[in-house]
C-alpha cells in the first residue's frame, strides 16, 4: 500500500472503508493476540515487544535501554545477516580468507586504516552510555548468530552458496570506518597530477573550485614525476565494492557459466565514474510553518548513495524509557541517523569537508623505516599482522605508520614514502554513530551540541521541531591548515601541519532563517568571505538540485505532504532549461535533426521515463560534455580532470569568455551545439532504431534500474533473477532533484526517503528500496522495489495504535530461563 501523490488520500479512505465494511473500525487499531509469537531469547533482562508492519519496519518496545539496543542488533542481524558478515569481513580485513589472494591488498588496506586508539574513549564519544549501547547491540547480533549455529537452516542461502558461516561481532567492528564517506584523497592526487602536467593556472581555470581561488601550487620538494605511481592502491583496495566470481560458489551447478563483463560481475555496481561523483549527492530541506498548509514545520530528506541489494539503509523504531525515535540508518550501526523523535525531525546530506591529506617523505637510503622530519630522522612505527588467505599459506605483513598516519606507498628506488593523515582516524570518526546523541535531542541547542560529536562524514544537518523552529548546522571534523589548501600533496618534513580542528561554532549554521526554509543538496553553502576555507574545502556538487528545490519552495506558501513528495521525485532539469533554448536560432537540413530540435523546443524539460524529448536531450547533453572536455582539456590530462556541468553551461551560454571558441565565439558555439545534436541523433538511431518514437527515455535499453546482488555475477541465471531487483523504467539523471545518476542503469540515488509534517508524526512518509530484509526468501526482500521505482511512498506510523493497525505480526521476546 504505497503512497504516491496521486494516491495520497486514497490509502486512508480505502483503509477506513474496509474497516467499516468489516465492522471492525472500533477494533482495527487493537492488537490481535493471534498475531503474537512468544520467543525466548538469551541475553535479555526483561520482555520486549517487536511489531513488524506490512512494509517491514520493526517497531521495538523495550523496558530498558540495554534491551532496546540488544533487540535492535538481534532484529537487524536476523534481517541482514549476509550483509552483516560482509561488513564484518571488510571491517576486520578477513576477506582474502574466503575469496583468495586477489583480496589480499584489500585486507592490508583495511588493517592499515583500522582505528587503533583507546576503544573505551571511542565508544563513549558517541553517547554518554556509548560503550553499554554498542556492547548491547553487538550482544544482540551475536545472539542471533548463535541461533544459526544451533540451526544452520536459519542461514540465508548466500552462506550455503559460498560454504561459509557468519563470525561473531565485537564493538571494534561497529566503529569501523571502511564504508564511510571519508574524504577527497583521490581528488587531491588527481589535482596534483593535473598540475604536474598542465601547471596550476591551467588546472585552476578548468576546475570548479569555489568560493575563492585555492593555492594548488606543488611544493618544490615534491617530485612531480613520481606522483603517477599507484600511490593509493592500498587505500583504494579497502574502499572498493566486493566482487564475487563463479569459482567462489561451491556447487558448480549453481555457478554462472556465461562470460560476463566487469559491470555484470561487480555489485552493487562498478565504481561511480568521476563525472558522476559530485552529482550523486543528497537533498534535504526544512520549512517553517508560515509556508506550510498545516502551519507546522516540515522536513524532507533523501540521502543518495550507491544502489545495493539489500539497501544501505534500514528502518527501525526504538522505544524505551528516554527513547522514542524512528527512522533509518546503516543496519550495522545502533541508533537512527535520519528520523524523528516526539520533539523534532532531522536529516542529513554531505557537506564536502576535506579531512584527508597526503604527505610525501624522504626516506633514509640505508633504512626505509627512517623518514626526514624537521631536519632529523624519525622512525616509522611497525605493526605486524598475519592474514589468512584462501588456497595458500597465511601472509605476514608489516603495517607502517609515520607521525601523520598510515604509510600507503613506498618507493625504495627514489627513497620516498607516502602517508595519509585522516581526520576520521581520530576518536569519533565512525560514520553516523553520533546520531545516538541526536536521537534524544529535544531542542535546537541540544541538537547542535550533539552535532559537535559527529566527525565523519562532513554533513549538513537540518532540524524541524514541534515548536516551530528550523535550523541548519554544518558538521564534521575539519582540520585547520594554516598554510595550504589541502588540494594537493605536501612534504611531510614538518612545514605543513594541521593546527587542530575547527570548532562547531566556527562552522556555518542558521536558525529560523528569514526566508522560512533552508535547503542543502551538497552544493556550496559557504559565504564568499568565509575565513576557514582551507579547513572545509573548495569542491562541491553542482547547484542545480538546490536551485530547483529553492524555486519550488519559494513559489508556495501552503506546502503539503503531496508537494514534498512531488519535489523529492522531481525530474525537471535546470541544465536542460538553460541549454535547449540555445537551439532556437540554429537550423538543420536533415529531417531527423529538425524533428529532434522541434521536440526539444516543445519540451517541458522534465526527464520522465516515457519522454522522447528527454531521451534526445540526455544524449545531446552527454555529447556536449564529451566535446567540451575534448576541446578544453589537453589529452594528456583528461584522466585527471573532468569539467563540471556548471562550467560547461557557463561557457556555452557565454562563449565570448573563452578563447577556445575563436574570433566568432557565438558561431563556434552554435556549430558545437549543432554537431553534438547530430552525434546524439546518430547514437540514438544506432542504439534504438530510426523510429524517433522508440527513443523514449526510461526503457531497458536506455534508462532503467537493475540492482545487482553481490553474488549476481557468480551464480546461474535462475538465482540471478531471484537475487536481483529489476530492471524497471526510471527517469531523471544526475542533475534532477530525483537524482538517478548519469548511467543508463541507475547505480546511485535515493532509495531511502523521509518526509515529516510535525503536526502529526503519523503523517510521515518514507521509502526504502528494494526492501527491509536482505534474505532473498523473505517477503520483505523486494516488496518495496516496484513502488519505489514508480516514485511511490509508504506511511511511517509512529503511534502505537497506527502501528498495530498495520502490523503483519508481533513478537514477544522474553528472557530465556
Amino acid at each position: 500500500m504505497p503512497y504516491h501523490k496521486k494516491h495520497f488520500q486514497l490509502f486512508t479512505y480505502k483503509f477506513l472503508f474496509i474497516c467499516c465494511c468489516l465492522g471492525l473500525l472500533s477494533g482495527c487499531f487493537q492488537k490481535k493476540d493471534n498475531y503474537i509469537t512468544k520467543i525466548a531469547i538469551t541475553g535479555l533482562q526483561d520482555s520486549v515487544e517487536v511489531v513488524r508492519d506490512t512494509w517491514g519496519i520493526n517497531h521495538i518496545y523495550a523496558k530498558n535501554q540495554e534491551d532496546l539496543f540488544f533487540t535492535q542488533g538481534y532484529c537487524a542481524a536476523r534481517d541482514r545477516l549476509f550483509q552483516f558478515e560482509m561488513w564484518r569481513r571488510q571491517a576486520t580485513g578477513t576477506v582474502a580468507e574466503i575469496l583468495g589472494p586477489q583480496e589480499l591488498k584489500r585486507d592490508i588496506g583495511t588493517r592499515l586504516f583500522m582505528f587503533r586508539g583507546d576503544i573505551k574513549k571511542e565508544l563513549n564519544h558517541y553517547h554518554p552510555d556509548g560503550e553499554a549501547i554498542i556492547k548491547a547491540y553487538v550482544a544482540g547480533v551475536n545472539t542471533y548468530i548463535t541461533e544459526t549455529e544451533r540451526n544452520p537452516n536459519l542461514l540465508p542461502k548466500e552462506f550455503k552458496l559460498l560454504g561459509i558461516k557468519p563470525g561473531k561481532w565485537r564493538p571494534e567492528i561497529v566503529i569501523s570506518r571502511h564504508q564511510g564517506l571519508l574524504g577527497n584523497i583521490g581528488d587531491e592526487l588527481n589535482i596534483a597530477k593535473a598540475v604536474a602536467l598542465l601547471g596550476p593556472k591551467k588546472v585552476g581555470d578548468l576546475s570548479d573550485f569555489h568560493p575563492g581561488t585555492p593555492n594548488i601550487n606543488l611544493d618544490r620538494a615534491i617530485n612531480k614525476d613520481l606522483l603517477f605511481d599507484n600511490i593509493l592502491e592500498l587505500y583504494d583496495a579497502f574502499r572498493k565494492p566486493l566482487t564475487f566470481l563463479p569459482q567462489d560458489i561451491i556447487n558448480k551447478s549453481l555457478r554462472n557459466n556465461q562470460t560476463l563483463s566487469l559491470n555484470d560481475l561487480s555489485a552493487p555496481a562498478p565504481a561511480i565514474p568521476r563525472q558522476d561523483r559530485r552529482g550523486i549527492g543528497s537533498n534535504n530541506w526544512v520549512v517553517k510553518g508560515t509556508r506550510t498548509a498545516s502551519g507546522y514545520t516540515m522536513l524532507a530528506n533523501d540521502p543518495h548513495r550507491s544502489l545495493a541489494i539489500p539497501s544501505l539503509r534500514y528502518w527501525a523504531h526504538l522505544v524505551a524509557p528516554n527513547w522514542n525515535v524512528i527512522g533509518g540508518g546503516e543496519p550495522e550501526i545502533p541508533g537512527i541517523s535520519i528520523g524523528h523523535n516526539e520533539y523534532a525531525a532531522w536529516g542529513l546530506t554531505v557537506f564536502e569537508t576535506d579531512a584527508e591529506d597526503l604527505y610525501v617523505y624522504d626516506t633514509h637510503p640505508e633504512n626505509t623505516l627512517l623518514y626526514r622530519y624537521k631536519n632529523q630522522w624519525d622512525t616509522m612505527k611497525v605493526i605486524q599482522n598475519t592474514i589468512a588467505v584462501k588456497g595458500q599459506k597465511p601472509v605476514i605483513v608489516d603495517l607502517k605508520y609515520t607521525r601523520h598516519g598510515p604509510v600507503v606507498y613506498e618507493d625504495t628506488i627514489h627513497h620516498k614514502a607516502y602517508a595519509l593523515r585522516c581526520g576520521w582516524m581520530e576518536i569519533g570518526g565512525s560514520p553516523y554513530l553520533a546520531s545516538l546523541r541526536m536521537d534524544q535531542a529535544i531542542t535546537w541547542k541540544a541538537f547542535r551540541e550533539a552535532c559537535a560529536y559527529s566527525h565523519i562524514p562532513g554533513e549538513n544537518m537540518v532540524w524541524a521541531d514541534v515548536d516551530g523552529n528550523i535550523g541548519w548546522q554544518a558538521v564534521g571534523i575539519a582540520p585547520i591548515r594554516p598554510n595550504w589548501s589541502g588540494l594537493v600533496p605536501v612534504p611531510g618534513d614538518g612545514r605543513y601541519e594541521w593546527n587542530g580542528y575547527l570548532p562547531i561554532k566556527e562552522k556555518p549554521n542558521v536558525y529560523n532563517p528569514a526566508q522560512g526554509f533552508k535547503v542543502t543538496a551538497n552544493n556550496n553553502q559557504l559565504p564568499p568571505t568565509y575565513p576557514h576555507r582551507n579547513a572545509v574545502g573548495y569542491t562541491w556538487s553542482p547547484p542545480y538540485r538546490a536551485m530547483r528545490i529553492e524555486e519550488v519552495l519559494k513559489e508556495n506558501t501552503k506546502l503539503t505532504m503531496e508537494d514534498m513528495m512531488a519535489l523529492q521525485t522531481d525530474y525537471l532539469s535546470i541544465p536542460a532549461r538553460t541549454l535547449v533554448p540555445l537551439l532556437k536560432n540554429i537550423t538543420f537540413e536533415d529531417a531527423y535533426l529538425r524533428l529532434a530540435r522541434e521536440k526539444l523546443l516543445e519540451w517541458d524539460y522534465k526527464l520522465y521515463a516515457n519522454s522522447v524529448a528527454a531521451g534526445i536531450y540526455v544524449a545531446w547533453e552527454n555529447q556536449l560534455s564529451d566535446s567540451i572536455n575534448a576541446l578544453f582539456v589537453p589529452n594528456r590530462a583528461r584522466e585527471y580532470i573532468t569539467i563540471s556541468e556548471t562550467k560547461i553551461i557557463d561557457w556555452l551560454t557565454h562563449p565570448g569568455s573563452r578563447a577556445e571558441f575563436g574570433r566568432n565565439p557565438v558561431q563556434a558555439r552554435n556549430q558545437l551545439l549543432r554537431e553534438c545534436l547530430e552525434k546524439a541523433v546518430a547514437h540514438l538511431t544506432q542504439k534504438l532504431g530510426d523510429n524517433v518514437s522508440s527513443w523514449e527515455y526510461g526503457q531497458e535499453n536506455y534508462k532503467h534500474v537493475l540492482i545487482r546482488h553481490l553474488l549476481s555475477g557468480a551464480v546461474n541465471e535462475e538465482l540471478r533473477k531471484e537475487f536481483n531487483a529489476g530492471p524497471l523504467p526510471r527517469g531523471g539523471y544526475g542533475y534532477t532533484v530525483n537524482s538517478t545518476g548519469s548511467r543508463e542503469n541507475q547505480v546511485s540515488g535515493a532509495t531511502f526517503r523521509l518526509i515529516v509534517d510535525t503536526e502529526d508524526w503519523d503523517k510521515a512518509l518514507g521509502t526504502n528500496s528494494p526492501g527491509q530484509s536482505g534474505n532473498p526468501e523473505s517477503v520483505y526482500y523486494k516488496n518495496l522495489f516496484d513502488s519505489w521505482a514508480d516514485n511511490e511512498y509508504f506511511p511511517v506510523f509512529y503511534s502505537r495504535d497506527k502501528i498495530d493497525s498495520a502490523a503483519d505480526y508481533t513478537w514477544q521476546l522474553v528472557p530465556k530461563q
